[in-house]
C-alpha cells in the first residue's frame, strides 16, 4: 500500500513489547507478512531482510515481520537466525 493510509493495528511483539502502527507515523516501515516461522521459504525471506538490514537502516527504514505464530516461536526464530528486527 504505497502512499496510502493503513488502518491502525496493535500486535504483541518480541521482547515483551507491543507494536502499534500509529506509534510509527512519519517513519519508513517495511512490514512483511509470512505464513510460519522456521519454514524454508520464510527463513530465506527473513535472512534476505537480515542481510540487507544495514541498507534499510541507512535509508531510514525499520523492518517488521508478521505471522500468526506465538511470541515464543517468533523469539526462537529471531534468535536462531540472528534477525535484528
Amino acid at each position: 500500500m504505497l502512499n496510502q493510509q493503513v488502518p491502525d493495528f496493535e500486535l504483541p511483539s518480541t521482547g515483551n513489547r507491543t507494536f502499534k502502527l500509529s506509534e510509527h507515523l512519519g517513519k519508513i516501515l517495511v512490514i512483511y507478512f509470512y505464513p510460519k516461522d522456521s519454514t524454508p521459504g520464510c527463513t530465506s525471506q527473513g535472512q534476505q531482510f537480515r542481510d540487507a538490514h544495514a541498507n534499510f537502516q541507512a535509508a531510514g527504514a525499520e523492518i517488521y515481520g508478521i505471522s500468526r505464530d506465538s511470541i515464543r516461536s517468533h523469539e526462537n526464530f529471531k534468535a536462531k537466525f540472528s534477525f535484528p528486527f
